[in-house]
């Protein structure tokens, strides 16, 4: 199904994060030497976009999706995995992460992100009444004109 033009903002964001995560995933296993360029890397971009997008999610989408009950489980779900990405990306701006970790949070934003898409996304845009869905963009563009627009670029090599 194609994606409707008020989630193509947040479908782009989710776009520059998985282009982070298949960057981690063709950088591992990270070498000592590697970690903290990738935590501050991590951080950088959840300054940048991924805390306002979480924020716009929680905000306007999420009880939006709330309102069918089919979707309540889901909506549960998600806002934990927000919750263990946040500790994530905390633990990356501390540089308190080990390889794997970020190899295993590439992993999780990846799932994550998927599902969000394949499930929360495309059910809602189903559920959801086209004025309802209209209301809901202009929220979330005005939830996300404070974040990069732009996807990161790949940490230089040195």
């Amino acid at each position: 199904m194609l994606r409707d033009k008020n989630l193509v903002p947040l479908s782009r964001q989710h776009q520059h994060a998985l282009a982070l995560c298949v960057r981690i995933e063709r950088a591992s296993p990270i070498e000592e030497s590697k970690l903290l360029q990738w935590q501050t890397e991590m951080a950088q971009q959840f300054e940048a976009e991924i805390k306002i997008h979480f924020s716009a999610e929680e905000q306007t989408l999420f009880p939006a999706a709330r309102r069918f009950v089919e979707l309540s489980s889901l909506v549960d779900e998600l806002l934990g995995e927000h919750a263990s990405l946040r500790a994530c990306f905390t633990k990356a701006e501390a540089g308190q992460m080990r390889s794997d970790e970020i190899t295993d949070f590439a992993r999780k934003l990846s799932e994550h992100v998927r599902k969000e898409e394949r499930q929360l996304f495309e059910r809602l845009q189903q559920l959801l009444p086209a004025e309802e869905m209209d209301r809901m963009g202009g929220e979330l563009d005005r939830a996300l004109e404070n974040a990069s627009q732009t996807c990161s670029l790949p940490t230089p090599k040195q």
